[in-house]
C-alpha cells in the first residue's frame, strides 16, 4: 500500500512539473511570434510575412503527415479547417492589421489580455470546466499584472477608432475557437496543427494575392525573420497551444497566455535594446503569480512544501 501511495505521489509530481515544463514553453514560443513580428517589420509588411510563415510552416507539417499517416474522419477534417479560419487566420490578421493601421503594440498587448477572461467566463457553462475561488482569483491577478505590464508602455495613439476593434475582434476568435477546439478534440494531433495551419495559409495567399503583397523581398533578413515566425511561432507556438488546450483545458491554455506581454519585453530587451520600465519588471512577478495560482500550480507547490516538512 505504501509502496502504491509512493509511486502515486511520484507520478503526481512528474505530472505537475510536465504541465508547467508545458506551459513555459507555450509562452516562450507563443511570446516568439510578437518578437518574430518585430523583427519582419523592417524587411516587409505583416501580410507578407504572414503569407510566408504560413506557407513553410504547412509545407513542413504537410511532409510529416505524408511520413505519419495519421487516422481521421473527414468530420475531423472539416472541424479543424472551421478551427484554422478562427483561431489562426481570424486572430492574427486582424491584430497585426490594427498595428498597421496605428495601434501601439502596448494598447494591442492590453486588449490581447482580455482573452483568458473571456475563456474562463465561458469556458464553465459550455465545456464543463468549474474554476474555484482561488482559480477565478488567479484570472484577475494575472490580469492586474498584465495592466501593470502595459500602463508604463501606452501612450496617445495616432489610429482612427473602427482600428481599436481589430485587434478586440482578434482576441474574441482566439477565445471563440479555444472554446471550439477543447470541444472538438482530434484524434491526431498531428492531422490536427495540419490541417488548421494549411487552412490559414491557403486564407493568406488569397489575401495577399489581392493586396498585391505575395512577393517578398529577396534578402537574408527577410529569409530570417520568416524561417523565425513560420518555426519559432508557427510550429512551436501553435503546436504547444494546442497540445497544453488538450492536456490541461481551456482555461489553463489561456491563463499561461498572460505570460506573453512580460516575456515579450523581457525578449525584445535582450534581442533590440527596447528599454524596460520598472513597471514592467513588478507586473512581470504579479502575472507570474496569476498564472500560478488560476493554473493551481501554487496549491501543489504549497501541497508538495508540506509533506516535505513531515
Amino acid at each position: 500500500m505504501h509502496t502504491v501511495r509512493r509511486y502515486a505521489a511520484g507520478a503526481g509530481r512528474s505530472g505537475g512539473a510536465v504541465r508547467v515544463l508545458a506551459g513555459l514553453a507555450l509562452v516562450v514560443l507563443w511570446s516568439s511570434g510578437f518578437v518574430g513580428a518585430q523583427l519582419g517589420a523592417r524587411q516587409a509588411s505583416a501580410i507578407t510575412l504572414l503569407a510566408w510563415r504560413y506557407l513553410i510552416t504547412s509545407a513542413i507539417l504537410l511532409v510529416g503527415c505524408l511520413i505519419v499517416r495519421p487516422c481521421f474522419t473527414r468530420a475531423e477534417v472539416v472541424r479543424q479547417i472551421v478551427l484554422g479560419l478562427v483561431c489562426q487566420l481570424g486572430y492574427l490578421v486582424p491584430v497585426y492589421l490594427g498595428v498597421q493601421y496605428g495601434v501601439h503594440a502596448g494598447t494591442v498587448s492590453l486588449i490581447a489580455a482580455i482573452q483568458p477572461l473571456f475563456v474562463a467566463v465561458l469556458a464553465g457553462p459550455l465545456l464543463g470546466e468549474r474554476g474555484n475561488a482561488l482559480q477565478r482569483i488567479g484570472l484577475l491577478v494575472g490580469f492586474a499584472g498584465v495592466l501593470v505590464v502595459v500602463s508604463g508602455d501606452i501612450r496617445l495613439g495616432q489610429a482612427p477608432w473602427w482600428a481599436y476593434l481589430l485587434p478586440v475582434a482578434g482576441v474574441l476568435s482566439l477565445g471563440s475557437g479555444t472554446l471550439l477546439g477543447r470541444r472538438w478534440r482530434a484524434s491526431s494531433f498531428l492531422m490536427s496543427l495540419t490541417v488548421q495551419t494549411g487552412t490559414a495559409a491557403v486564407g493568406m495567399l488569397v489575401i495577399a494575392t489581392l493586396t498585391g503583397q505575395l512577393a517578398p523581398p529577396v534578402t537574408p533578413g527577410f529569409a530570417v525573420a520568416a524561417g523565425w515566425v513560420a518555426i519559432l511561432s508557427g510550429l512551436g507556438g501553435y503546436g504547444a497551444y494546442l497540445l497544453v488546450l488538450r492536456s490541461q483545458g481551456a482555461t489553463a491554455a489561456s491563463s499561461w497566455l498572460y505570460l506573453s506581454p512580460p516575456v515579450t519585453m523581457l525578449w525584445t530587451w535582450l534581442m533590440f535594446g527596447d528599454r524596460i520600465a520598472p513597471l514592467g519588471i513588478l507586473g512581470l512577478f504579479i502575472t507570474a503569480a496569476g498564472v500560478l495560482l488560476s493554473t493551481g500550480d501554487l496549491r501543489n507547490l504549497r501541497g508538495r512544501i508540506s509533506r516535505s516538512g513531515r
